[in-house]
């Protein structure tokens, strides 16, 4: 990784970006942490508008408590491709940190998706979305973006962002100062 900035870091060969950003508002998540069934199911609305939700899980970043988001969303500005974004967020009471990685597809985009439905068939690609069943986003829910495929393609970009967030969360630290704030309630 490069660094662009003193918040931005990109694969020159990947055209993955990660990012830190502080926002100094109340976090917008849509229920606590706590309640994680609500929070996929309202997440999962949420993502449906622009691209869809893969999966949401909480996590423990430098001994805080902090949601892990990963999505797809339409690559912007381009007639096709997808970029796959895992977000890690630790929010507080009145603020958040968020740890981002961004890994675009580049190049023939959709070979994981053709290969896994010529594997498991077309009709089984496309599963109710297993948060919210009833919600039809922008882009689907598909059996490709399971984890289980990710060794099976380890240069696509959604096993690029796993596998940096894998790496990255367990080592992470946070600002002392940061850590110490009030807790986010939902």
């Amino acid at each position: 990784m490069q660094q662009v900035d003193n918040a931005t870091w990109r694969d020159p060969r990947t055209g993955d970006m990660v990012n830190v950003t502080y926002f100094g508002l109340v976090p917008d998540l849509p229920a606590p942490l706590e309640d994680l069934t609500t929070l996929r199911r309202r997440l999962a609305e949420r993502s449906a508008e622009n691209g869809c939700l893969i999966e949401a899980f909480v996590v423990w970043l430098d001994a805080q408590p902090a949601l892990l988001r990963m999505e797809k969303l339409p690559l912007p500005n381009q007639p096709q491709g997808l970029v796959f974004a895992a977000s890690v967020i630790v929010p507080k009471a009145d603020s958040s940190a968020v740890l981002q990685i961004l890994c675009p597809e580049s190049g023939t985009t959709g070979v994981r998706e053709a290969v896994l439905a010529t594997e498991i068939g077309f009709d089984n690609m496309y599963p109710p979305h297993p948060y919210a069943p009833e919600v039809r986003g922008r882009l689907p829910f598909t059996m490709a973006d399971d984890i289980r495929w990710d060794a099976k393609f380890p240069d696509h970009p959604l096993s690029r962002a796993r596998r940096w967030i894998a790496h990255t969360v367990p080592t992470a630290r946070l600002a002392p100062e940061f850590a110490a704030l009030p807790p986010f309630a939902g």
